[in-house]
């Protein structure tokens, strides 16, 4: 799980990652996001939001770990959501997914 995180990490160096509410929604809505990960300690609303734009833009969708792990793996506060703007860094994390028991939902 410790390879998710620093894959997260080094797509927030290499600037293939953005984060917050308006801007990942901006990425989904204009084509850019490849993969959207919601912190599973999120409110109901925000993953409804995120399912629904995701659905319709048909954006790939992880909901899992919780917002302090996802924040402390990109070097900032609490984060609730993230989205990879590279298709690289989204099939890296997808495969590494796969493996894990800390997601509750994926699509």
């Amino acid at each position: 799980m410790s390879k998710i995180f620093s894959n997260l990490g080094l797509a927030m160096r290499a600037g293939k990652l953005v984060t917050g509410d308006e801007i990942v929604l901006k990425s989904v809505r204009s084509s850019e996001a490849r993969l959207v990960i919601v912190a599973k300690d999120a409110s109901a609303n925000t993953h409804k939001k995120f399912r629904d734009k995701c659905r319709t833009y048909k954006v790939p969708l992880i909901i899992g770990f919780d917002r302090e792990m996802l924040g402390s793996s990109v070097g900032k506060p609490e984060r609730v959501v993230l989205a990879l703007t590279d298709q690289g860094f989204a099939d890296m994390i997808r495969k590494e997914i796969v493996k894990t028991s800390e997601v509750e939902y994926i699509e």
